[in-house]
């Protein structure tokens, strides 16, 4: 198996693991984890979260079963960082440090939420973990079952929080959106933390996560067109797909892909797209194959064969909604 194909397994392996966990969780705990979201729209909604906050603190500190995790993240010259600060009741703030090159902040959230659920669950007798971030959005990415780009750390996280709730049915995990901008003391603590920190690598890399992302990506394309264009069994039928610039589209995984993903809902849409692509369809040009003597133009009659092209492009049947490119 070569490497991207081991990748591509691991990655489906990590979306069935995730869809597993996250029904399993559902099934036979009780309500786990919540999400308490920012309203922008509403008046003065940073002072109420302030003091949403604050209340939130201080019924922590004073119940020994809840642990307090709040985590930021920042990126600096393709070095991201992310700092948690974890209170427990009448304990010294644990803190965690963590820095990473050319990695994503959505990774390194993800990496720290992971972290921050370790140490707390190391604590004894911890029945609810509470976790104030300003990215919650990535916090949702763990309990998405669908496949996406980090399939593997939501995984990992599944299973330490399966075995935080297997210890006891009440155990549960709640997180709270912090806006970056609300000021509020403990987050301004650990933001302010996490900017001024500045490592110095022993051997600094000049290029991004996301160009030796694109780099990776058009490397497994050309490969692939290569491979394809030097195989015997892609027939002599297929269609190349084109953009407005009539530029070939290809396959790509980068920002969710391309076409490809548009294919995958509903069935009947991916089953008319692959018979216009390789041009196995009923239409008369293929039938002429087997029934040379039955009658093969358009019905319209503005053509002497219907053909794959001449229904995409030019027929008068379908080029009322049909975009040409």
């Amino acid at each position: 198996m070569t490497t991207d194909s081991t990748k591509y397994f691991l990655h489906s392996i990590s979306s069935t693991q995730n869809f597993l966990l996250v029904t399993e969780l559902l099934t036979f705990f009780l309500v786990i984890f919540l999400f308490h979201l920012f309203n922008k729209n509403k008046d003065d909604n940073f002072k109420e979260r302030i003091q949403q906050l604050n209340n939130l603190a201080l019924e922590s500190s004073n119940i020994p079963s809840n642990t307090l995790i709040i985590m930021d993240t920042s990126i600096k010259n393709n070095i991201t960082t992310s700092i948690s600060h974890i209170h427990t009741h009448n304990k010294p703030v644990i803190k965690t440090l963590h820095y990473v090159v050319d990695i994503m902040s959505t990774e390194a959230e993800l990496f720290a939420i992971r972290c921050g659920i370790n140490q707390a669950m190391k604590l004894n007798n911890i029945s609810k973990i509470i976790i104030i971030t300003d990215l919650i959005h990535v916090a949702k990415k763990i309990f998405d079952p669908s496949l996406h780009s980090y399939q593997l750390s939501a995984s990992t996280i599944l299973s330490e929080l399966y075995t935080f709730f297997s210890h006891h049915q009440e155990n549960s995990i709640e997180f709270w959106k912090c806006p970056s901008h609300s000021n509020w003391v403990l987050y301004k603590a650990v933001d302010r933390e996490t900017k001024s920190f500045n490592p110095i690598l022993l051997f600094p890399s000049k290029l991004s996560w996301d160009f030796s992302k694109k780099n990776k990506c058009d490397a497994i394309v050309n490969k692939w067109r290569m491979t394809f264009q030097a195989s015997d069994l892609k027939g002599k039928q297929f269609l190349n797909l084109i953009d407005s610039d009539k530029n070939i589209l290809e396959p790509s995984y980068i920002k969710g892909g391309s076409w490809l993903k548009f294919f995958s809902h509903p069935n009947s849409l991916c089953v008319r797209a692959t018979r216009a692509i390789t041009n196995h369809a009923p239409i008369d040009k293929y039938r002429l194959r087997f029934f040379p003597r039955e009658e093969s133009s358009c019905p319209y009659g503005l053509y002497l064969i219907e053909s794959r092209h001449h229904i995409l492009y030019e027929c008068k049947r379908f080029n009322k909604y049909w975009n040409l490119r």
